[in-house]
């Protein structure tokens, strides 16, 4: 009775194997059909980061740290000071670029006065030119009227219808007429002198303008320098973010293009994600196809976005020492290009992204 007991069992068990084992395989045979087709339209990888713009804030100029405005993680907006270095060496040097403007301003004045008291001098000089030109052409036609009167003067006394006296008076005039054309000739050579004297002069000085105005322009220069400088000991934030790695406190003596601190945004517009998916996976993979996106931080919670572009290699090639594969030593990896994937406009701004955040995404094919 027993072993018929036994061999029933042992019968329900090969018909129950029978007919269970060809349902789990066809069940298995379904899911990894289901599967694969799964896999075909979505493209998913855990290696995936959100990226983003950081913002790293440094000092165009040296100097000590006069105020903060600002404590980690703080939120500021774009052009909001966040930082100031003290001024006082700033304004000293303003004050000197200033003055030194103002001390060659004041030598290219006297330079231009100089100038414009020659040229007065000069045309002064040629008026009087003209003037002693005219008196020597009549000095000239005098002393030709006094020779005439001469002549006739002597004509006239050797015939003796005049008298002695006369006739020298007539001489006189004509030695006194000699005298004043030779007193006009030398006035006159002494004011063609004056002329080109005053020539020369206002040369002189016009030849020192050139390099004074191109002084005063370097000494502009410097000015405007001093003054950006100056501006320079406030910084200001570049863009709306939250302050992170603030190195910097209150007295510090800092230098130009330190490190000081970084501003992070972190609005959608402002951080993606970064995803390395295989070379494999990467067959139907085209710009714009819409992306669902898992967050480690988030349980629950899904972004969405598209794909924006694929780097132009992959990330071992632009690695710190890239592999070398015509040394010989090349071993076939499957190596994993980076996928840029922008967020949807309007993320949920309760659940902000942070930079280097573990993510989730999966590409939809036939999106």
């Amino acid at each position: 009775m027993e072993e018929d007991e036994t061999k029933q069992s042992q019968r329900r068990k090969k018909v129950f194997a029978f007919i269970i084992f060809p349902v789990i395989l066809i069940a298995g045979a379904v899911a990894l059909y289901f599967y694969l087709q799964y896999q075909k339209i979505h493209v998913a990888t855990d290696d995936a980061f959100v990226d983003g713009r950081v913002h790293v804030i440094a000092s165009k100029v040296p100097g000590t740290v006069k105020a903060l405005y600002v404590v980690d993680n703080q939120r500021v907006k774009k052009g909001e000071p966040i930082l100031e270095i003290d001024p006082v060496d700033y304004d000293v040097r303003v004050n000197e670029a200033r003055a030194a403007l103002e001390t060659e301003r004041t030598r290219l004045n006297e330079l231009q006065s100089r100038v414009d008291t020659a040229q007065k001098q000069l045309k002064e000089a040629i008026a009087a030119l003209g003037t002693a030109q005219a008196n020597l052409e009549l000095q000239k036609a005098n002393l030709r009227q006094a020779g005439i009167d001469l002549k006739r003067a002597e004509t006239l006394w050797k015939g003796g219808f005049i008298s002695r006296e006369e006739y020298d008076r007539a001489k006189t005039n004509g030695d006194v007429t000699k005298a004043q054309v030779k007193a006009a000739e030398d006035h006159l050579k002494e004011l063609e002198a004056t002329v080109e004297t005053q020539k020369a002069v206002i040369k002189q000085n016009e030849s020192a303008l050139l390099p004074q105005r191109a002084l005063i322009q370097v000494r502009e220069a410097q000015l405007r320098q001093t003054e950006l400088n100056k501006s320079y000991t406030t910084v200001y934030a570049p863009a709306d973010g939250y302050i992170t790695k603030r190195s910097v406190e209150v007295g510090n003596q800092i230098q130009a293009d330190q490190g000081l601190m970084a501003v992070v945004p972190l609005d959608s517009g402002d951080v993606w994600i970064t995803a390395n998916y295989k070379e494999t996976q990467l067959k139907r993979v085209v710009p714009g196809q819409r992306v669902i996106i898992k967050v480690d931080a988030y349980p629950g919670k899904v972004f969405y976005g598209k794909v924006e572009s694929i780097m132009a290699g992959t990330g071992a090639v632009f690695s710190l020492f890239p592999p070398e594969n015509a040394t010989g030593n090349y071993v076939k990896v499957v190596q994993r290009i980076p996928v840029k994937i922008v967020l949807d406009k309007g993320s949920d701004p309760g659940h902000l992204l942070r930079i280097g955040m573990s993510v989730v995404p999966t590409i939809l094919i036939q999106s």
